[in-house]
């Protein structure tokens, strides 16, 4: 059952082949109809010198036994398999696996004409029925009399037979253009089979002259320049609908044509957004940054996804980077979503796979093509999350070239339900991504959406609009940040700036995962992502800005039980995000804005390097005891930063509960609840603030700062059935914002 799952999927899946076929290549997109009978691989050398005579050795009956036997437990056979056949039945190695590619495709071509047979009863069955209803409506005969009728005589059922005729032949008639598009040719519809003459053509969904169903493939070109190769061919094979059933099966078809054609549309234009620079790109005179020259886009590309809806605003950025990842783990990570996530822990609140509709070819993400919904959220509560249902397709364009594009699908959606609202539509977005030596990558991001801009706080509003909070630059430095952690963590030797000689190997591991489920826990706290079921509340005594959720924590062994109260907000201040950033991760500080730190300075008991820069870390802080009624306490703080801001997250924790975790133990079962801060620039042209001095021309000159985002995640109550009380919403507000006045008193920011 196993070797029959696989060659069912090599007849669903997509099939592509790059402009650099190897022979083998070559050999396996063969029918294999001339020489599966016995040929050995002497025929696939003759291919290779056409002026020679063709040698033909025939396998014998027991060869093809044996061969036909290992075929149906294992139709892809390793090298080891193949060299142990070969000493088994006296053949060359080459002649197995020559024997083995004809084998898969011969199989492969049956089950193609299968299912061209199968369009091809459906499409005579259409026929005939749509005959029958035009002879009908032609001469309508009355029910009662026998005698000619009316149109106003014609029944019910046959007026419903006329429209839903109508109907299917409409949707026919778009799924042929869209199967034309592809095949380079026009497609016959069951319009023109209507027509007097009566052809006998069939119904062509995707099926060629060639008898080989739908794995037709169109071509497209895309030029990649001199860092990617010249002009590379790109082909797509277009697998035929898996049932094609009635109404359902059209239907289907229909969608997976549109999905293809968008996925082709949308990886050419990532291409070339990603290639192309001046006149499409231009450099803005603040900063350097590249912007998307909006009027050479609009004459370049046609629109995939529909124009843009009333309100909206376009962001579109372009960022190129080195990142120490080969490209085949890095395809490998977008196309699953768990690891997605994973690799952009701040970024991505939740995501997951709706449909699979091609998982590859080959083993390889070659051709996959999936369909996605995914939660992005900037650390603020003054930003909406943004909800995406998107189209994700992979293409490997030459040997160590790969892209991936996203575009969203809201407009191919079935709009027979109710329209939900969007506030954000993802227009052509991904990376190209090409290996470079000593296992680097050269990755080029590129970042185009729409979005509705109306949501978004007037503090945030500079940062969106430059594509500094969802932007190419925030991907691609997380993206460095990752890649460099887990270099560190998978490399053999402990950085020099480690100090951990009370932990084990065991629980520096252990350490780190709990750390990563703090962050988490403090990101989905910040944006009220559906990570976990928070309740908004509407107090009258709270702050205008400050954002206050509460949920009941039941079961969960990573957090202490009961009523959870969840408060943030975000400021401006006029200091830089580095300094900031340094003045917050100071446990010689601390006791100048953190209440927990009795007053006093904090000693880092542990240190964990998660990066280059010292501000990538993993702490254990313990707060000293100001009197002996006062007991000792562990703060567990992971700090990270890069070129698109830093975060500070902390907890308390249990001392008992973290010596088990530093001697290796289970951390799942350690209790926390993570405060911290995200700290990011306040963008080019922020509406912030004003120093009071004057430029030259009179006018008022901006102080460049930084956007602060404070939240506490406190547990107000133990019982989970327990009613939230006005007091304790006042605590956690007064909490906050002292916390946020004592930081601006430290770095003498008074406002």
């Amino acid at each position: 059952m196993e070797g029959q799952g696989e060659v069912t999927r090599l007849a669903e899946n997509f099939e592509s082949g790059g402009g650099r076929r190897s022979r083998e290549d070559e050999h396996e997109s063969r029918s294999g109809s001339d020489n599966m009978d016995g040929a050995s691989g002497d025929d696939q050398d003759a291919a290779d010198n056409p002026p020679r005579k063709k040698r033909y050795h025939r396998h014998t009956p027991q060869q093809i036994q044996e061969l036909e036997s290992l075929f149906k437990e294992c139709p892809h056979p390793d090298e080891k398999q193949r060299l142990e056949l070969s000493k088994r039945l006296c053949l060359e190695t080459r002649q197995v696996k020559f024997w083995f590619q004809n084998r898969r495709t011969q199989m492969k071509t049956q089950l193609e004409r299968h299912e061209n047979s199968i369009l091809r009863q459906e499409n005579d069955k259409l026929r005939a029925e749509n005959m029958s209803i035009r002879d009908a409506m032609r001469n309508p005969i009355c029910t009662n009399c026998g005698g000619p009728a009316i149109i106003g005589d014609i029944s019910l059922e046959e007026q419903h037979l006329r429209i839903e005729n109508a109907r299917l032949k409409d949707e026919l008639d778009r799924v042929c253009a869209l199967a034309g598009k592809f095949l380079g040719r026009p497609i016959s519809s069951l319009a023109s089979s209507m027509a007097p003459a009566m052809p006998s053509s069939s119904l062509e969904l995707g099926v060629g002259s060639n008898g080989f169903g739908g794995l037709s493939t169109v071509a497209t070109t895309l030029p990649l320049g001199p860092d990617f190769g010249g002009g590379i061919s790109s082909t797509l094979p277009v697998a035929p609908p898996t049932s094609t059933t009635g109404v359902t099966g059209l239907e289907r078809s229909l969608e997976r044509s549109m999905f293809l054609e968008l996925a082709l549309a949308a990886m050419d234009e990532l291409v070339k957004m990603a290639q192309n620079d001046e006149p499409l790109w231009v450099r803005s005179l603040e900063g350097g940054r590249e912007i998307l020259n909006l009027e050479e886009y609009m004459r370049t590309f046609t629109p995939c996804i529909g124009m843009k809806p009333n309100g909206f605003v376009t962001e579109s950025t372009r960022e190129t980077g080195m990142v120490i990842i080969n490209s085949l783990a890095l395809v490998e990570t977008l196309m699953d979503s768990n690891r997605w996530a994973e690799m952009f822990p701040c970024m991505i609140a939740r995501t997951s796979t709706t449909d699979v509709i091609s998982s590859g070819m080959g083993g390889t993400r070659n051709g996959a093509l999936q369909l996605m919904h995914a939660e992005l959220q900037v650390l603020s509560p003054l930003v909406p999350v943004r909800e995406v249902n998107f189209l994700r397709f992979c293409k490997q364009h030459a040997e160590g070239v790969w892209a991936v594009v996203d575009v969203s699908i809201d407009t191919i959606r079935d709009t027979s339900v109710a329209p939900t609202f969007v506030n954000c539509r993802r227009l052509p977005s991904g990376c190209v991504v090409q290996d470079m030596p000593n296992g680097y990558s050269k990755v080029t991001w590129v970042e185009h959406a729409e979005y509705d801009e109306s949501a978004v706080h007037q503090l945030y509003r500079p940062l969106l609009s430059s594509g500094m909070g969802f932007g190419a630059q925030r991907w691609v430095a997380t993206l460095q940040r990752q890649c460099e952690c887990l270099a560190i963590l998978m490399s053999s030797t402990v950085p020099t700036r480690d100090h951990t000689a009370a932990i084990t190997a065991g629980g520096r591991r252990s350490m780190l995962k709990l750390a990563q489920r703090m962050t988490d826990n403090f990101c989905a706290g910040v944006c009220a992502s559906t990570v976990h079921k928070w309740n908004k509340l509407c107090a009258g005594n709270v702050d205008e800005d400050v954002r206050v959720m509460t949920r009941k924590s039941v079961d969960d062994p990573g957090e202490p039980p009961g009523i959870v109260l969840s408060a943030a907000t975000s400021v401006w201040l006029p200091v830089s995000p580095q300094r900031l950033f340094d003045f917050l991760r100071d446990e010689r500080l601390r006791s100048e804005w953190d209440i927990l730190s009795n007053g006093g300075p904090m000693q880092e008991m542990a240190h964990i390097a998660k990066g280059q820069d010292h501000g990538n870390c993993v702490s254990l802080l313990r707060a000293s005891a100001m009197n002996a009624n006062q007991s000792s306490m562990l703060i567990l703080q992971e700090t990270c930063i890069d070129a698109a801001g830093s975060l500070v997250v902390y907890a308390p924790v249990d001392i008992p509960a973290m010596h088990v975790v530093m001697n290796g133990g289970d951390s799942a079962y350690v209790a926390l609840l993570p405060s911290g801060f995200a700290i990011v620039p306040d963008g080019p042209g922020s509406r912030g603030p004003n120093s009071g001095a004057h430029t030259n021309s009179g006018g008022p000159n901006r102080v460049s700062g930084s956007l602060l985002t404070v939240a506490f995640q406190i547990l107000v109550n133990s019982l989970p059935t327990a009613k939230l009380t006005v007091e304790s919403v006042e605590t956690v507000n007064n909490l906050i914002s002292c916390t946020v006045q004592k930081i601006k008193a430290a770095l003498h920011c008074e406002s």
